[in-house]
């Protein structure tokens, strides 16, 4: 495993993390703990030291499904831990404004509670609009939970892949970190945010590394999803071309017998503002084949965060 510095948060992270949103159960699998725990077990051998939540996967279900193992296994201190605000996928049509400074803070503090710990490495501001993002009693009130320890960092996790208006501001509100859908179908962050986090020294977690699993390697042009596969809700006509795109890419430029999704993950990683992948995992078998994307020669070749 190789890492880097994530930006002006000073952290060193594993080049590969691991995102739970498939924890919650949105992957159409309800996982037990003990499925979990040997997802965990099996990054923690592999040298991964990144968890990416949020309080919506599953209404804190992820958060305390990590924090069942983090406790059990008395790993806090082994683990950067990053977690997100602004939605409550529990209580969809309420009036509630969950992006308000009060109840982020009750967002925090049953986020801790999930976790059993008693601060998070990196809160997230949670793919929200400009004009909730555009409130300094929110950031006003987050910096003071950062003074009082309960948060050690804040980041950006922007809906847009091009909203450089939150990525512009993210030192303002003192954000070190950006997440964004980022791989090799989808390269839009190049344009604008990554500039833009370079600039400002911004870490960056690049989300959806493989493309929803559409540059997994498994599917061929034509394939069709099961009902109970997310996949199946997409445009049928944006799938078809999406997996005629994925075929070309495994043709010209995937090299003989590499794995495709090591090669995805590692081509996420050569690009310089990029941080870390946090690709989503079902098995310990899928953590050890991303794990293994680390591994490319070409990685953390010259790369600026790589960690010295």
């Amino acid at each position: 495993m190789h890492y880097r510095r994530l930006g002006k948060t000073g952290l060193k992270v594993s080049v590969v993390g691991v995102g739970t949103w498939q924890f919650g159960g949105a992957w159409g699998k309800d996982f037990t703990q003990d499925e979990v725990d040997a997802i965990l077990d099996q990054a923690k051998e592999e040298g991964i030291n990144l968890l990416d939540t949020a309080e919506c996967y599953g209404h804190h279900l992820s958060e305390s499904l990590i924090g069942h193992y983090v406790d059990r296994t008395k790993s806090r201190d082994q683990w950067i831990i990053a977690t997100k605000f602004g939605h409550n996928h529990a209580d969809r049509e309420s009036s509630v404004n969950y992006w308000s400074a009060g109840e982020v803070l009750k967002q925090l503090d049953e986020s801790l509670r999930s976790l059993r710990t008693d601060y998070v490495d990196l809160y997230q501001f949670h793919s929200g609009p400009d004009e909730v993002f555009d409130n300094d009693g929110l950031w006003t009130a987050l910096d003071k939970q950062v003074q009082a320890g309960k948060i050690r960092n804040l980041g950006i996790s922007i809906g847009s892949n091009d909203n450089i208006h939150q990525t512009g501001k993210a030192s303002e509100v003192n954000a070190k970190a950006i997440q964004v859908v980022y791989n090799r179908l989808d390269q839009t962050p190049e344009k604008r945010v990554f500039p833009s986090s370079i600039e400002q020294d911004l870490g960056v977690l690049a989300r959806v590394p493989l493309a929803s699993g559409y540059l997994s390697g498994k599917y061929e042009p034509g394939a069709v999803f099961s009902d109970n596969d997310v996949r199946s809700r997409h445009d049928k006509e944006r799938t078809a071309a999406r997996l005629r795109e994925v075929g070309d890419i495994r043709r010209t430029e995937v090299p003989p017998g590499v794995n495709m999704a090591e090669w995805a993950l590692a081509w996420c990683l050569k690009h310089p503002a990029v941080t870390c992948v946090i690709p989503g995992c079902k098995s310990p078998e899928q953590v050890k084949a991303n794990a293994r994307a680390a591994g490319f020669d070409e990685v953390n070749a010259d790369h600026p965060q790589a960690w010295r």
